[in-house]
């Protein structure tokens, strides 16, 4: 689904430095390995987590997504009370605003990698014991995986099905490949 204009908001901090929004998405991960070194108290630590988990989600959907790859996404009640999810990309000539190559990389890596980090420590938590933590790292699992699937239904297009957009870059890559081996004498 392509920017639609009525629903335009406003870009900010577009001058800011990006690297303050990359340091918020290792921040909970810290704070959870290392709770048990610099405090002993659960409810501390535990609010300390959301509360990290709670900014990274919201500036990642909110300001990172805009201003690193051009995407947004968000939930919309309409005047029934019906709810749709919005999924939007920038057309090329927006993209002019965005940061470069090597932001858009880092924003995809860290969108990816932080998911599985919450998977492992969901399942250290239970092969450890630590069940009280299950929470903390299932909210964490939730948020991370929330962003990530908003942002690849936002590259792949709000109604497109993922399953098919699979096939059809597998089918394109075998046909790259044909093609390669047919171009040689």
């Amino acid at each position: 689904m392509q920017r639609q204009d009525s629903q335009d908001a406003p870009l900010f901090g577009e001058d800011e430095d990006h690297i303050r929004l990359r340091k918020s998405k290792i921040s909970a991960i810290l704070v959870y390995l290392l709770c048990d070194i610099l405090s002993t108290g659960f409810i501390a630590c535990m609010v300390t987590i959301i509360l990290l988990l709670s900014c990274d989600f919201w500036t990642v959907k909110n300001v990172s997504g805009r201003l690193l790859v051009g995407l947004r996404w968000w939930n919309q009640v309409d005047d029934d009370g019906k709810s749709h999810w919005v999924f939007e990309s920038w057309k090329q000539t927006h993209s002019m605003n965005t940061a470069s190559h090597a932001e858009s990389r880092i924003f995809w890596l860290g969108l990816i990698v932080c998911p599985v980090f919450w998977v492992m420590f969901v399942f250290s938590t239970i092969f450890s014991l630590k069940i009280k933590w299950l929470a903390v790292v299932i909210m964490g699992l939730v948020l991370q995986w929330a962003n990530l699937y908003g942002y690849v239904r936002c590259k792949v297009g709000g109604k497109s099905n993922l399953r098919n957009m699979a096939k059809n870059y597998l089918g394109v890559q075998i046909f790259k490949q044909a093609m390669k081996k047919s171009e040689r004498p």
